[in-house]
């Protein structure tokens, strides 16, 4: 027996692991470096490969980048943003999607017909509807809101079924025409 009595062996008895050749072999290639009067342990200054950002060939990566493809409602937007088209985007949708916003029982009965400076005008089917349309205004705004975002609409002007003409078709009658007729 040779001489160790239970103490603990030296590090140069011991086998090297991967990680302390590694960082040994990291150790002499920074000496080197500085020896060569380079900077050692900045990091890296840039992207690798000369600054371009991906390959020109190959596969770009898991995340998400310009050269996916992009969703054509995204694109489209972006267009209607940089050319100040947003509102009128806006109150499309609110006219396309009418019926999923207010629900198909109110968009059966009243349609929307302009909308100006923050007022939407609405046409009911009949002057019940008209009426109860105006109870259910707060409800409306608040359902367009949730749905557009806030500030597109701001008031409701609900208008009854449009009063028939007694000015047009054939038998017309000059002068006052009808209206003398009621009692």
């Amino acid at each position: 027996m040779t001489g160790n009595s239970g103490g603990s062996a030296t590090p140069s008895d011991q086998p090297q692991r991967g990680y302390d050749i590694a960082k040994q072999a990291l150790e002499e290639a920074r000496a080197r470096a500085r020896a060569e009067g380079k900077q050692v342990g900045r990091g890296r200054s840039g992207p690798v490969g000369g600054g371009r950002r991906l390959r020109r060939r190959g596969w770009t990566g898991s995340g998400d980048d310009p050269w996916d493809p992009q969703p054509l409602g995204k694109l489209f937007g972006q267009v209607a943003k940089k050319r100040g088209w947003g509102d009128k985007v806006t109150t499309g949708r609110l006219f396309a999607e009418w019926g999923r916003i207010v629900g198909e029982d109110v968009a059966a009965h009243a349609t929307p017909e302009r909308l100006e400076e923050g007022i939407l005008y609405v046409r009911a089917s009949s002057t019940a509807w008209a009426t109860q349309l105006r109870l259910m205004s707060a409800d409306i705004l608040r359902k367009i809101a949730k749905a557009m975002g806030p500030g597109h609409v701001r008031r409701l002007k609900i208008e009854g079924p449009e009063k028939p003409s007694w000015r047009k078709g054939p038998l017309h009658v000059s002068g006052r025409g009808p209206r003398d007729t009621y009692g």
